[in-house]
């Protein structure tokens, strides 16, 4: 190996170490925030409650895919998407103080308000496409209503990991690792669609029977 050649490589090893720090790091600073906490669980309450009260039901992965690349926007969420951004930007700026100055360019975590709201508005949009299959699926095997905190449950635990089971419907909801991702890609611009097309894929071959017999 080279010497520009392995520069290059403990470059990219150093970016690696910067992002996983800099992700423990957001995940505590969340934590310390309860009222961002808070508005996130609304944020997630309503999107889901407004799924739920819809006539109009996700019925495939391959729908809720089209959906998605139609791009709209969420409107409908756009004051409570604000709030969760306004009490979120202070934490990216300590975050930011925090950050060892390497190749990584904090400098865009302070001033990405605006790329961090719109990854929120697309985000929470993921999670209700999502939310209606699940919900659409529940119903049709149970013949009964959907639960609203099982359909948040399964929603965001298959946003989050589409490949791992989802845990116990005791557990909290994940909604700091939920953050975590929109603050983090939103910062540096990073796109969510790939990783909903897997959840909604997930959504769709999740076997229900255990969480309905809960």
């Amino acid at each position: 190996m080279t010497g520009k050649t392995t520069e290059q490589a403990n470059g990219r090893s150093g970016d690696r170490d910067e992002e996983v720090a800099a992700v423990q790091r957001l995940h505590a600073l969340i934590g310390s925030s309860p009222p961002l906490i808070d508005a996130v669980a609304s944020l997630v309450d309503h999107g889901i409650d407004r799924v739920l009260s819809s006539p109009h039901a996700v019925t495939s992965a391959a729908e809720g895919k089209r959906l998605l690349a139609q791009d709209e926007g969420n409107e409908a969420m756009a004051d409570q998407v604000q709030r969760v951004v306004v009490l979120a930007v202070p934490i990216l700026r300590t975050l930011a103080r925090g950050a060892r100055f390497t190749r990584v360019p904090w400098v865009l975590v302070v001033s990405s308000a605006f790329s961090i709201g719109t990854t929120m508005r697309t985000g929470i949009r993921e999670v209700q496409v999502i939310g209606s299959l699940l919900a659409h699926r529940l119903e049709a095997a149970s013949g009964l209503p959907a639960d609203p905190k099982l359909v948040q449950r399964l929603s965001l635990e298959l946003y989050l990991s589409p490949r791992r089971k989802p845990s116990s419907l005791s557990d909290d909801l994940p909604l700091r690792r939920l953050l975590q991702r929109w603050l983090f890609k939103g910062a540096f611009g990073r796109d969510t669609r790939k990783a909903a097309s897997k959840a909604l894929d997930a959504a769709e071959w999740l076997d229900l029977a255990p969480y309905l017999r809960g």
